[in-house]
């Protein structure tokens, strides 16, 4: 793991930037290319997708009831342990969710105005639900609850199947938990396709949360506006500000438990002591010889693992906002009093005993989160995501001919006659009636 300065990590950071806008670019012909062919051919693209990228060869797209309730009967039989963390997992998560759902409101600022707001959930949404490297119930649980809360009639999931055609037990046990009503044999950029225009096995869907791969990231970018997305969310990120009051070996920990979720994840420990960095960086190395999945968390923090050593406080606080990380944790003794200088971050632990994946598989709050700098306006998924407003008005006839004069003005002052003519037309009716 390479230790940096922050002004040579600054430096390089640009340069990074500008080689993943040009990857970016690159992937965008072969996933125009998959969603015009979803759209034009339907299920027998979706059919012929997987059997090209996940080489499964399927006879229907859709879980079978049979096939889901197995599943989630096997689980619970054989997986007592994990079946039972994953109920209390999802009871976290209702209960967190249910504190951030938003009810609409009316006020009347005079007699005979009464102004409102009507909140009302999405009718259908669609969950992408990553598989390949591994398997990923969480963001299940994670994705599909906060929709249920909103109120969402119709919740459904795309995986992708395994090259038998099945999909993990444990995935579908946990559909089953969240409370979706179907899922979908089918991943990449085909399944974004698939729930942005419909098939004759999947149904349209009027949004689609989760996260994925480059291609899910960048399929979601070109269906936006013909569909609402929840974000374009990048590699997995995290971003760790420690000192020596905190074990070495905690922080390392942390920092590799992203680093295993893929090539491209990011790992970034922030420090103002050049002694704690080298002792990061041991402890990295130590770590991870031990773990199952190091092949894959050499290459990330090879790729994109650092240390950076800033000249104080202040200075790493501003490099953490310009990075605007997806996971942060404020590890050191100052930790409560950091949070409020923090302006952007998409998930913020506190304190050196709420490690990362508290946040990605228990405590409640949304692991769905806004990568790649997005935090800087982006934030975590939450029932929020699921529910639209609509504004409300009501003015009595003497309110509106008491106001009418202005409304009419500002209408003539844009050229807009008709505008001003629906208003002067109720005025004069009045005039001649009285």
């Amino acid at each position: 793991m390479q230790i940096l300065r922050y002004e040579t990590y600054k430096q390089n950071a640009a340069n990074t930037e500008k080689e993943t806008q040009l990857m970016q670019q690159n992937l965008d012909e072969q996933v125009l290319e998959i969603i015009r062919a979803v759209q034009r051919s339907g299920d027998e693209a979706a059919f012929a997708y997987t059997r090209n990228f996940d080489k499964a060869d399927l006879s229907s797209l859709s879980v079978s009831e049979e096939e889901w309730r197995t599943a989630y009967e096997k689980v619970k039989a054989e997986q007592p342990v994990l079946f039972k963390a994953l109920t209390e997992a999802a009871e976290n998560i209702r209960q967190y969710q249910q504190r951030t759902k938003e009810e609409g409101f009316q006020f009347s600022p005079e007699p005979g105005i009464r102004l409102g707001q009507k909140v009302t959930p999405l009718d259908r949404v669609g969950v992408y639900v990553p598989g390949g490297k591994a398997s990923y119930p969480s963001t299940v649980l994670m994705d599909v609850i906060p929709a249920v809360v909103a109120g969402v009639e119709q919740v459904v999931i795309t995986t992708p199947p395994r090259s038998d055609g099945s999909i993990d037990p444990v995935v579908l046990a946990a559909a089953k938990i969240a409370g979706a009503q179907d899922v979908y044999k089918i991943g990449g950029a085909q399944a974004v396709a698939a729930l942005a225009y419909g098939t004759e096995s999947i149904p349209k869907t009027d949004k689609i949360v989760g996260p994925g791969n480059a291609y899910v990231a960048r399929a979601k970018k070109w269906v936006f506006g013909d569909v609402a997305i929840d974000m374009i969310a990048g590699p997995s990120e995290i971003c760790a500000f420690a000192d020596h009051t905190v074990p070495a070996s905690y922080v390392a920990a942390d920092l590799l438990s992203q680093a295993e979720h893929a090539e491209d994840a990011t790992s970034i420990c922030v420090t103002t002591d050049a002694n704690y960095a080298e002792a990061v960086q041991k402890e990295v190395d130590r770590q991870t010889s031990l773990l199952e999945r190091a092949d894959i968390i050499r290459e990330s923090l090879q790729a994109n693992g650092k240390i950076i050593i800033c000249d104080d406080e202040d200075q790493a606080i501003a490099l953490i906002n310009a990075i605007a990380p997806e996971h942060l944790q404020l590890m050191g003794e100052r930790a409560e009093e950091q949070v409020e200088k923090i302006k952007h971050a998409g998930a913020i632990f506190i304190g050196a005993y709420s490690s990362e994946p508290l946040g990605d598989y228990f405590a409640g709050p949304n692991h769905t989160l806004p990568t790649n700098g997005t935090a800087r306006f982006s934030s975590p998924l939450g029932v929020y995501d699921f529910m639209k407003k609509s504004s409300t008005i009501y003015y009595s006839k003497e309110r509106l001919l008491d106001y009418a004069d202005s409304i009419i003005t500002i209408a003539e002052a844009e050229g807009l006659s008709g505008h001003a003519n629906a208003i002067r037309i109720r005025k004069e009716n009045d005039n001649a009636s009285s």
